[in-house]
């Protein structure tokens, strides 16, 4: 019979202990409700990317009719790209909305029967960050990677609409077996069984992109993972993408204010983000290139990511090494391997963190599910499909960022935010610092929860105990949204990088309250944040 406890409070391992011990970065209870505005006017929602104007005014009506030409022809190639895939879609892509419309039309019903009138949600229908999530999620492969792009996104999407698709789940049902083994034979060219000794039919893993299959080599006998891209992704994803893009130029064509938001190239960002995760070729020199910087940095000792059987991948079969492990969040596993799962995770931290510049990529999605504790005592790192690019100028000024959340020096952050920042306006550092001060200031009065299970073995005496860090993902990014929005309020835009390292931050944030609560990630000197070749940036901030 399991035992559930909760403890509240405790250390805090990135903000420093001159905060509340009630307070955690990365379990910020905040407790926002979606923060819509409306008035006689209408809902706002969407105010910062579509002002209202006159299309028909003459300079504008003049500037439209020499576009139309270029738009047209836009239009006419990219649907003549999609072909009969674009009138599948369509098909599937009412079917979503009438699903989801039915749901909406359901709860409507249900709200009418109350007093206390209808939400917002309710109100706004498709469109509101609830319906438009599960309208994604039903849509498939491309709206899910369109809704976690937007999640990871907070510098270019509304904070409602990136809390709410915080919670954009992709999954996916199993392919058959039989049209897995047809694939492999497609791309391997040859008898599966003259590459694979054993193919096991039951899926480790199936998402919406790809599925992820158990084997062992002829000839070698290793233990491998085939990671096989899903028939008919390609489709779908140039289908829903060209579709998206007809859309965007729709929509800077009838309202040119959003092309100073870069509507269009926003679009691009996440095609070219797109097909590098379904191309198995690319993830295979990503995880090439992380090898390549522990083997130059001599960490194999310490970490390791999969090796990549090139004989048996191609684009759309990825064939890797497998590894044995656990989740950083399962502490009576670590327990059982490391006697210091603190040791551990500072591993993890300084192999992470020096990948930042010394490596091409860095790992930019560190969940539990990709940060592995193996039988052998090293750090695995596994599923690069997502990856980040930074500039040493970036990292810099992420390091003083960084550095001023601890030690609470808020003049110092904001000018590390604006030097990461583009802007063509001066911006009052002063007045920033002290909008800074607010916001972290209000994680005083926060919560944050870790739960520890113990269940005893039915047939021994033995007490198994695992813990995991309870939280709400929409909590746990909305003190970084708030410091977005009033960044963005002096005019600053932080490119994507921003988000991305954040996000990764986080998760370190739970790992670190989990196995070292004592310890803070950003102040101990066994994590090397700084290196020396990146100095020279920092004097500019001194």
């Amino acid at each position: 019979m399991a035992i559930v406890s909760a403890l509240r409070g405790g250390s805090l391992p990135l903000l420093g202990s001159s905060f509340s011990s009630s307070s955690s970065l990365g379990g910020l209870r905040l407790r926002k409700q979606l923060n819509f505005r409306s008035n006689s006017n209408g809902f706002s929602l969407f105010a910062r990317y579509s002002q209202a104007q006159d299309l028909f005014s003459s300079s504008r009506f003049q500037d439209s009719i020499e576009n139309l030409p270029k738009l047209v022809e836009d239009i006419v190639q990219t649907s003549i790209n999609t072909g009969p895939r674009g009138a599948l879609r369509m098909a599937q892509g009412i079917q979503a909305v009438i699903g989801v419309g039915g749901e909406w039309l359901a709860d409507i019903s249900r709200s009418s029967n109350s007093s206390a009138g209808l939400s917002t949600q309710l109100q706004l229908g498709l469109v509101s960050p609830l319906y438009l999530r599960k309208l994604f999620e039903r849509m498939g492969a491309t709206y899910i990677k369109l809704g976690q792009f937007i999640a990871s996104a907070p510098t270019l999407f509304p904070p409602e609409y990136v809390e709410e698709f915080q919670n954009c789940f992709d999954r996916a049902p199993e392919i058959p077996f039989d049209e897995i083994q047809a694939i492999l034979r497609e791309e391997l060219g040859r008898p599966i069984d003259s590459v694979y000794e054993y193919v096991d039919p039951t899926p480790i893993a199936s998402a919406s992109i790809a599925q992820v299959h158990g084997a062992r080599l002829r000839g070698s006998q290793e233990d491998v993972v085939i990671k096989i891209l899903k028939p008919g992704i390609e489709d779908i994803l140039v289908a829903d993408l060209n579709f998206i893009y007809v859309v965007a130029r729709l929509l800077e064509f009838l309202n040119p204010e959003l092309s100073r938001a870069s509507l269009v190239g926003i679009v691009q960002d996440i095609r070219e983000s797109m097909l590098e995760e379904v191309d198995f070729k690319k993830e295979a020199a990503n995880i090439e290139a992380f090898r390549r910087y522990l083997e130059a940095m001599g960490l194999t000792r310490q970490a390791t990511a999969p090796k990549v059987y090139y004989q048996c991948s191609s684009r759309r079969v990825l064939t890797m090494q497998r590894l044995y492990g656990v989740p950083l969040t399962d502490l009576d596993s670590i327990s059982s391997l490391v006697a210091s799962p603190e040791t551990s995770l500072i591993t993890a931290l300084n192999v992470w963190f020096g990948s930042l510049l010394a490596c091409e990529t860095f790992h930019a999605d560190v969940h539990a599910g990709n940060l592995w504790l193996l039988r052998d005592g090293r750090i695995g790192f596994l599923d690069f499909g997502i990856v980040g690019r930074i500039s040493p100028k970036t990292w810099s000024a992420m390091e003083i960022f960084l550095a001023s959340i601890a030690t609470e020096e808020y003049e110092s952050m904001a000018s590390a935010l604006i030097e990461m920042g583009a802007t063509s306006t001066d911006v009052d550092s002063k007045a920033f610092a002290r909008d800074l001060e607010k916001i972290f200031s209000s994680i005083k009065d926060l919560d944050t929860e870790i739960v520890i299970a113990t269940a005893r073995g039915t047939n021994t005496d033995t007490t198994a105990v695992s813990a995991n860090v309870v939280l709400d993902e929409r909590q746990m990014n909305a003190l970084f949204l708030d410091v977005i929005r009033v960044s963005e309020s002096y005019g600053l835009k932080f490119p994507r990088e921003f988000a991305l390292l954040l996000k990764q931050l986080l998760y370190f944030d739970r790992y670190t309250r989990l196995l070292a609560p004592n310890m803070n990630m950003l102040q101990d000197q066994r994590i090397s944040i700084v290196s020396n070749r990146r100095s020279n940036y920092r004097d500019s901030f001194r």
